[in-house]
């Protein structure tokens, strides 16, 4: 749902930079070895008492000095270099399965041997060699490593392979400790672990996992790394990475892999397509055609009979399932994963996608295996998944799909039912409805991730589609009945989507010699978006109505509506039948919070019809809308719908469930899952209700949604604009008579945030001259009317009164330094929810 505080591997290299193309680099493939000065010793005597490993590459292995020696055959032929982490870190520390695959050479330069990366950013597809060598000298390369040649023998050279596998191959030292650390309190979050450095003495080669292939040469390292200041071991008292914080060892595997064969054909991209792209720039371009090369990221399928309707695959796409993933959930992930089978049906293919159990013995870690981790993590963070895919740089074929799940994910839906169901009742045995619930979001997190890794973007689009993708991020889907009781068994859609079925037929139709490719896909988009389909997915800026992630339903606004009649009907009735028998009390808590903040995406989702924009991604003369302004009226609705999440009866809680949720216990220390207080160890429902009010307000009083109500009012003067709709928010809260008690001490709190956020926007460094100069008359205006109440308000609304004209006073003496104090942020909710793996998820095929 579909791309994180992780460190982004070369991964982006291969998507952004390193990326393939058509042709073979011929000018990288023929460069010359410098002739090599006579070396003593031939490799026959060198390796005669060394244990042989024939394959793609022969090594020998000197069991006395623990060293493996590298027999190179192939001087300047290109191959795969592919490296991994084989054990994780834990802790929102680097992952088991994290990778990067590179193309690499080795070529000679003396008595040295280079193993050199090749640019494949940018290329010349031409015959003419001087172009290409033009090119080639413009950009730099990469030696990534240097080798002294040992001994040689009819045409090879052997090299001591053993200080390249033994390093951190996967440059993670930087990274261990630096994440947030586990079991820490909330206001100490932004700490950091200690530093780590590679110890090459407690680190060896890991013979057990070091292999030969035919094709691929596989090798494995122990890598420990030492430093930090933390003493003790166990969880809390370091990064909780290791038992000893001080030692952290890890395994990371490094292969060498033919390239694959000949015979995969490129496919042109269409940004409406769905698929990921892959680029080079192609200086030999003439100036009637872009310099930018863009094509499909896919993996490859052919028909054995492409004439036929329906046909099998010369061989099929093939996943496998971590072993180590429990027994309800790696069956939860086969089931979910083997709806690909459906799409790919519907491209005319019989059993070309499978997935099936990791045979017992075979390597994930192996690059010809597609792959479906199940990663253990502390909790922190929480249990994001991704789904990576690697490529063939020359052409930008897939060749390794790897997806990565978080081993805690279906705990948080878990945790999400267990608040809905409330099923904890005295004397009374649970059902299986919980149970059903957090597989059924396994099964379409299986689909998902594995989506990514087929080379298919998000879709957010499809929630209003009838869920016509699993490449969206869902929402649960439920009801409530006229008692009050809860129905989530549609909770998550089942199968692929139809959006899904007509992506994969554009991106893997295999279509009869003969046949206009380019023009059989245009036809086949045609029929996409003639059954009413578009793609739309991260492009963030708040804006597309019907584009969003973690909601339901086909109007934003009247799904907001529905879910906050829902909430109220659960937070009045909310009690210790969410928690199971034994279970402190203050853990209702942690139940509580996705109760309370049922409604966070949906706020999301509504705010992007006030200042949105309905467009899509239209290519010239495709028929689609290309850009549509929202009707007056369905902004306004869209602000109805917001207001009513900052008025008090929403915020509130009731009393009786206020008084049940006492301080922490002892072993049950407050966490990042729970709401920040100010009140210290107590329970504080105001600040739980300001994190909903700066949500909703944020949105609002948005700087590029103030910017763009402006505009859209300036085109067509039955806009909204920002003016109105800043007046109407300032009726509904600072002009809106302040009740007393606990209603008039939310209400007071949300007077001030939206004040903060008001005043943010005049002072803000991203905002527009424009939307300052609107947000100093409201607050100008907001001012004086401020002082000409404040004599007849109560203590309570005076002291609101003074507060705001005080914040409005120290704005004005100094606007370019002034800052407002950060309102409380929810607590996480999204599992994927940083743009740091935002991105990783949208260039990386990550989720």
């Amino acid at each position: 749902m579909m791309c994180l505080k992780k460190t982004i591997t070369r991964c982006f290299l291969i998507t952004l930079s390193l990326i393939g193309g058509l042709l073979p680099y011929q000018t990288l493939r023929a460069q010359k070895s410098i002739a090599t000065p006579v070396v003593t010793g031939s490799i026959s005597d060198f390796i005669k008492n060394l244990k042989a490993y024939p394959g793609y590459f022969n090594f020998y292995y000197d069991e006395k000095n623990d060293k493996i020696y590298l027999e190179i055959d192939k001087l300047g032929t290109e191959f795969l270099y592919y490296t991994s982490l084989t054990d994780g870190v834990g802790s929102g520390g680097p992952e088991r399965g994290q990778a990067t695959a590179v193309i690499a050479k080795f070529i000679q330069v003396g008595q040295k041997i280079l193993l050199v990366e090749p640019n494949y950013a940018y290329r010349a597809i031409t015959d003419n060699k001087d172009e290409q060598k033009a090119v080639e000298n413009a950009f730099a390369q990469s030696v990534i490593w240097s080798f002294k040649v040992l001994a040689v023998g009819q045409g090879k050279v052997l090299i001591d392979l053993s200080p390249f596998l033994v390093r951190d191959s996967q440059k993670i030292a930087s990274s261990i400790g630096r994440n947030n650390l586990p079991g820490l309190h909330i206001g100490a979050s932004q700490q950091m672990g200690p530093a780590y450095n590679f110890d090459e003495s407690r680190s060896a080669i890991y013979l057990d996992n070091t292999k030969n292939f035919p094709k691929n040469t596989e090798f494995e390292a122990i890598i420990t790394f030492t430093g930090g200041s933390i003493q003790g071991r166990g969880w809390g008292m370091g990064p909780g990475i290791a038992p000893d914080p001080n030692a952290v060892t890890v395994k990371m595997h490094q292969s060498f892999v033919e390239l694959p064969e000949a015979g995969y054909k490129p496919r042109k991209f269409d940004p409406r397509s769905g698929f990921n792209m892959y680029s080079y720039m192609d200086f030999s371009a003439s100036m009637k055609e872009p310099i930018v090369k863009r094509f499909t990221r896919r993996q490859r399928l052919e028909k054995k009979d492409p004439t036929a309707a329906l046909s099998e695959p010369v061989k099929p796409i093939v996943y496998y399932v971590d072993r180590g993933a429990p027994a309800l959930i790696k069956k939860a992930l086969i089931e979910g994963g083997s709806w690909w089978n459906q799409a790919f049906e519907a491209a005319g293919y019989k059993n070309a996608f499978q997935i099936k159990e990791l045979p017992e013995g075979a390597d994930p870690m192996d690059i010809r295996y597609n792959i479906v981790n199940w990663i253990n993590r502390t909790g922190n963070p929480r249990a994001f998944s991704t789904g990576m895919s690697h490529i063939d740089p020359r052409t930008g074929e897939i060749i390794k799909g790897v997806v990565t799940l978080g081993a805690d994910r279906h705990r948080q839906d878990y945790l999400i039912v267990e608040g809905l169901l409330q099923q904890y009742e005295d004397g009374k045995e649970v059902n299986d409805d919980m149970q059903n619930f957090a597989l059924a979001r396994i099964r379409q997190l299986s689909a998902h991730e594995i989506g990514h890794t087929l080379g298919l973007y998000h879709n957010f689009t499809s929630s209003t589609k009838n869920r016509a993708s699993v490449m969206d991020y869902p929402f649960p889907r439920f009801s409530m009945d006229n008692q009050g009781k809860i129905n989530v068994a549609d909770a998550y859609a089942v199968g692929i989507g139809e959006w899904d079925k007509r992506a994969i037929i554009w991106g893997y139709q295999d279509f009869p010699e003969g046949t206009d490719e380019n023009k059989a896909l245009d036809d086949i988009m045609k029929e996409t978006l003639a059954q009413g389909h578009i793609f739309i997915p991260d492009i963030g800026g708040y804006v597309h109505p019907i584009a969003n992630q973690w909601d339901e339903g086909t109007n934003a606004p009247n799904e907001l509506k529905r879910l906050l009649q829902i909430r109220n009907r659960l937070l009045q009735n909310f009690s210790e039948k969410a928690i199971p028998e034994g279970a402190p009390m203050a853990t209702l808590e942690e139940v509580l919070v996705p109760i309370y903040l049922l409604h966070r995406y949906q706020i999301e989702a509504a705010a992007k019809s006030l200042g949105g924009l309905y467009f899509t991604h239209a290519l010239k003369n495709d028929g689609q809308v290309i850009t549509k302004l929202i009707e007056p009226q369905e902004q306004w609705k869209a602000f109805d719908a917001l207001i009513s999440t900052i008025q008090a009866d929403a915020l509130s809680l009731p009393e009786q469930l206020i008084q049940k949720i006492p301080p922490r216990p002892s072993g049950y220390p407050q966490t990042r899952e729970v709401f920040n207080r100010y009140t210290g160890p107590t329970f504080d429902p105001i600040a739980a209700a300001e994190t909903v009010a700066s949500t909703t307000l944020g949105h609002l009083l948005d700087p590029a949604r103030a910017a763009r109500l402006i505009e859209y009012q300036g085109r067509d003067d039955k806009q909204p604009g920002f003016i109105p709709m800043a007046e109407r928010l300032l009726e509904l809260t600072w002009k809106k008579p302040l009740v007393g008690g606990y209603k008039g001490a939310l209400q007071a709190m949300v007077n001030n945030v939206t004040l903060q956020y008001l005043l943010q926007l005049a002072a803000g460094k991203e905002t527009s001259t424009v939307v300052k100069g609107q947000a100093i008359y409201l607050i100008e205006n907001l001012a004086t009317w401020m002082q000409d109440h404040l004599g007849n308000a109560s203590p309570a609304y005076a002291s609101n009164l003074h507060f705001g004209l005080t914040q409005i006073k120290s704005f004005r003496e100094n606007p370019s330094k002034f800052e407002i104090e950060a309102p409380m942020q929810m607590p996480p909710g999204a599992p994927i929810g940083t743009p740091s793996l935002h991105f990783i998820d949208q260039m990386c095929s990550f989720n």
